[in-house]
């Protein structure tokens, strides 16, 4: 398990090297293009580096259903498709890459096998996505290993549901779903008996609002039958996702970030993390889970790494970047996690999310600034940039079935403004981006690597600074926010300015916050401002205030010797 700092790039795989400058709405590959593996190449992974990156977590490399064909791969029914790229979330064989994502397809698995030698190489982990709560509606694999049956092929499908079956069922029902059952063919989908969706839905009626081209997958709970678990015997289920785990991990994986993880049984990964980590003991869990009533379970007893931290301190910082929201509040977010900051996942925008430049975020990156301070530097737990972040990517293409929502579209082929511009035809100058984007790929890189290197980041315990400071003369506990993280020999002041305006901050240091570190009252030292570089004289006394000039939209990082 990686017990340092951490910083993820999570890169939309099939969109970061599509150089097109113009895509149609609802295009094809052919008409729009797609990034290769290839497009990774040692240069492309030197810069990504160079952004404060440790870990790329390459998104969407399983293959999933797709409205592209090739000879020799299965075909999958336009109406179970989502867009013509597909959702990287309906997985059509576990055992095999995206064709879309290979130069030659013959070769694809060599391809991805050689980015995972070219990631290491640069000095960075492979992440990739383990989905274990659906599949495609027409998963089959063309790639098991030898001896390893498909998912549902042994399955009686009289039963809604048996402990050695892999899928749910209703039986003696025909899937009767609320969407287009065509999908552009001349004949409609046909399955029976109808199968569960991957989203819960237990009848045959899935609608275009439901995981409708998903069919969920059976761990051994009985749903319909008050949750009855059914785990002696082990599940074949179970089973055939270790098998899965452990093919991908000899081939170098470094990490999975586990989709919808809450929707499988806690026990499942109880039991299948142990086993995976007996053999590669340094390999990293990553659970998608938003509720919070699971987090301590998921953690202490599933055994994972680190959860997403979406529901808390994500939803508050951009509750208070655009919303207004207090920006003392950020102290409830952290408090509430009862002890397990250093496991959650940090984050503010991913593929899920809206981009903070969109027009359904902040509208403009530069004042989430004082949230990526907050949110990189506040603990030693990891954070994630997603591609085009550091940029201001906006996201308001109507690229297709994504439609116009201030995200980057996981179900169309399309090309991404600010990573295209960026790229520069694999140039990686960055000459065709704007004054501002690369201000603010600065401002990103600069962040990122202080939280890289600085041993008070990676290392320092936190101390937060809302209780001393709150509704005080001279502080704007509505638009500031302050905190300190300090070593035995180092100390860091940051104070994070959400504000469109610069404030003049009189910052009071308490008296516990000098003996939780171990500070000597009342002396004068020599401060570094990291951000800007200056160097200023200050007093550190809990009895006088430390005044500091925050410019807006940004903050102050004193870094002190001890």
């Amino acid at each position: 398990m990686t017990n340092s700092k951490f910083v993820i790039y999570q890169v939309f795989t099939r969109l970061f090297g599509n150089d097109k400058d113009s895509c149609v709405r609802n295009g094809s590959i052919k008409e729009n293009g797609c990034g290769k593996f290839a497009d990774f190449t040692d240069l492309a992974l030197k810069k990504i580096k160079e952004k404060g990156v440790t870990h790329i977590w390459y998104t969407g490399v399983l293959e999933h259903a797709s409205k592209t064909e090739y000879p020799g791969l299965p075909k999958t029914h336009k109406a179970v498709v989502k867009g013509n790229a597909g959702s990287p979330y309906a997985i059509k064989d576990y055992y095999d890459v995206s064709p879309d994502l290979a130069i030659n397809v013959e070769n694809r698995m060599e391809e991805f096998e050689q980015l995972v030698v070219r990631t290491h190489e640069a000095g960075m982990k492979v992440i990739i996505d383990f989905v274990p709560n659906h599949v495609s509606r027409e998963y089959k694999s063309d790639s098991n290993p030898s001896g390893v049956s498909d998912f549902g092929a042994n399955d009686d499908v009289t039963k809604d549901f048996s402990p050695y079956n892999n899928f749910y069922y209703i039986p003696n029902t025909k899937l009767e779903g609320h969407f287009d059952m065509f999908g552009g063919e001349s004949l409609p989908y046909n399955e029976y008996p109808a199968k569960v969706t991957g989203n819960d839905c237990f009848n045959q009626y899935p609608s275009v609002n439901d995981w409708y081209e998903t069919i969920k997958l059976n761990y051994g709970v009985d749903y319909l039958n008050g949750y009855r678990t059914c785990f002696d015997p082990i599940p074949d289920t179970w089973n055939k996702m270790y098998d899965i785990l452990t093919f991908w991990a000899a081939k170098g994986i470094d990490g999975f970030r586990c989709d919808m993880a809450e929707m499988v049984p806690v026990e499942f990964w109880e039991w299948v993390i142990s086993k995976v980590k007996k053999e590669y003991p340094d390999i990293i869990f990553i659970a998608e889970v938003y509720n919070p009533s699971l987090y301590d379970s998921y953690i202490n007893k599933g055994g994972f790494d680190y959860l997403y931290d979406k529901v808390g301190l994500y939803d508050m910082l951009r509750a208070v970047v655009s919303y207004g929201r207090s920006a003392s509040d950020i102290s409830y977010s952290w408090q509430s996690l009862n002890g397990l900051q250093e496991k959650m996942l940090n984050f503010l925008e991913n593929h899920d999310e809206q981009r903070i430049a969109s027009d359904y975020f902040a509208g403009d990156p530069f004042k989430a600034v004082p949230a990526l301070i907050v949110s990189a530097l506040m603990n030693k737990n990891p954070f994630m940039l997603y591609f085009g972040q550091e940029f201001g990517e906006r996201g308001m293409d109507e690229e297709g079935f994504s439609g116009l929502d201030g995200r980057t579209t996981i179900f169309d082929y399309w090309s991404v403004d600010t990573i295209r511009r960026w790229r520069n035809h694999g140039q990686y100058d960055g000459k065709a981006l704007t004054t501002q984007e690369k201000k603010l790929s600065a401002i990103y890189r600069k962040v990122l690597n202080l939280a890289l290197k600085e041993k008070t980041v990676k290392e320092g315990n936190f101390f937060d600074l809302t209780y001393a400071n709150i509704n005080k003369s001279g502080y704007d506990s509505n638009r500031i926010y302050s905190f300190l993280r300090g070593t035995s020999k180092e100390l860091l002041i940051v104070i994070a300015n959400f504000d469109s305006s610069e404030k003049e901050v009189l910052l009071k240091l308490p008296s516990h916050a000098f003996d939780f570190f171990g500070l000597k009252e009342n002396t004068y030292c020599e401060a570094k401002e990291l951000i800007s570089g200056d160097t200023v004289n200050i007093k550190l006394s809990s009895c006088e205030d430390l005044a500091q000039i925050v410019p807006a939209y940004g903050a102050r990082i004193l870094k002190i010797k001890r």
